[in-house]
């Protein structure tokens, strides 16, 4: 008993000690309220722990990895906080040369920003006719074409910088596998041939539009894909570097494009659907800075993109939450708002009376479960570091283009149900 009484007051007398999170582990001490006991003071040293096994996958786990969800919990083992690499997307092959390379400087992959233009045309049920399909069309690839003419600038600006990226620095420019010059040019080329491409469509189609709309269409289309390149521009030179504008600047991108398709068909966009355009493509500008940071560090992230130093993982990690949970809530007011459940009670036949407007369900609203989904699973990956790019997460994870795709055919389901109703 006396000897116990000792050893009590020797560890009273101690008392607690602040200690790192290593110094807790290796001591093998318990904290309370961050006060660490050193409990190795009256037990002998632990002994050397054996070496660490890989656990177990359980069911469930097995069967999400079967499918290609990654499980948030598959055993009892603590997560490995540690970032996570950019996934292999190619970049243990050597750069592209030659024609490759100058299709890979255009970067066609990014093209799929310009399904974007698509979108007013299509929630406004416009396109009926070829009069009204290829002007959107010819509105995609003039967006196509501006948008490779800038990225070319930017790389032109920032090869030096690029080449610090893991993944930037096998870009062409960057590489050094596509001259500087030449390349200017055929951006210059690519940007005047976008701002000439909308009025094609007066030589294809004009005949059958109203002659009002002939070349206002696609004037108003020119306009916005010149306000798009001035924009981009802008970012390249200096926008890029001023914390928050860098975001807004991006996403003004995305709202033009919606604002190119609606003008090439004549529809007005509704101004839901621009602030949930606005809330999606801040999302996912955010979430590249995020991913970036996770995947290669706050000083490496910084030193890719230089704007990185101003932001914090706090604030990125609450700005992609907001924004993500912006986009659905005004997607949800869109879909819900009283012009888009009078068109489709119209085109069912139905009378959109006051009386009946609010207890009217839209269908469109089933497309809440996989945007949500996609949404939510594309903060999961960001933060983990699985990719530095919600692109690259688009074109590479199985079930975020799941989720997409069902969005996508139960939009165009319910859309084209209710084009079928009116008879047209």
């Amino acid at each position: 008993m006396r000897r116990a009484d000792e050893q009590w007051a020797e560890f009273v007398r101690s008392g607690p000690t602040i200690a790192s999170a290593p110094e807790r582990t290796i001591l093998g001490e318990t904290a309370f309220f961050g006060w660490s006991w050193p409990l190795h003071r009256l037990s002998a040293p632990p002994a050397s722990p054996s070496p660490p096994q890989a656990p177990a996958l359980s069911e469930p786990a097995r069967v999400c990895a079967s499918i290609g969800l990654e499980p948030l919990i598959t055993t009892n083992a603590e997560p490995n906080p540690s970032p996570r690499p950019i996934p292999d997307i190619g970049t243990s092959k050597p750069p592209a040369t030659g024609l490759r390379a100058w299709i890979k400087l255009l970067r066609p992959h990014q093209w799929s920003k310009g399904a974007f233009v698509f979108i007013g045309p299509v929630y406004g049920q416009a396109l009926t006719s070829p009069s009204h399909i290829v002007p959107v069309v010819l509105a995609f690839v003039a967006f196509a074409l501006a948008s490779s003419g800038c990225y070319i600038v930017n790389d032109y600006k920032d090869r030096e910088a690029d080449r610090l990226h893991p993944r930037k620095s096998r870009r062409p420019l960057a590489a050094g596998t596509v001259p500087a010059t030449p390349a200017l040019v055929l951006a210059i080329a690519l940007i005047v041939l976008s701002l000439a491409l909308p009025f094609v469509s007066v030589l294809i189609g004009g005949e059958t539009m109203d002659s009002h709309h002939a070349l206002l269409a696609p004037g108003l289309t020119a306009a916005a894909v010149a306000l798009y390149t001035l924009n981009t521009m802008a970012y390249s030179l200096c926008l890029k570097h001023i914390v928050i504008a860098d975001v807004i600047s991006l996403s003004l991108g995305f709202v033009l494009r919606v604002v190119g398709g609606c003008a090439a068909v004549m529809v007005e966009p509704s101004t839901w659907l621009l602030n949930t355009t606005l809330f999606l493509a801040m999302f996912l500008a955010f979430g590249k800075r995020l991913g970036e940071r996770r995947s290669l560090g706050q000083t490496a992230a910084a030193g890719a993109r230089g704007v990185q130093a101003q932001y914090t993982d706090e604030l990125l990690r609450m700005v992609v939450v907001v924004t993500a949970v912006a986009c659905l809530i005004t997607y949800a007011a869109y879909v819900t708002s009283a012009p888009m459940l009078a068109a489709l009670m119209q085109a069912s036949g139905a009378t959109p009376t006051a009386a009946a407007m609010p207890r009217a369900f839209n269908p469109l609203w089933l497309t809440m479960l996989p945007a949500t989904f996609g949404l939510l699973r594309a903060i999961l990956l960001l933060e983990k570091g699985t990719y530095d790019d919600p692109t690259e997460l688009a074109l590479h994870d199985r079930p975020f283009q799941l989720a997409a795709a069902l969005f996508a055919l139960v939009t165009l389901a319910v859309l084209a149900m209710a084009q079928f109703a009116r008879g047209g």
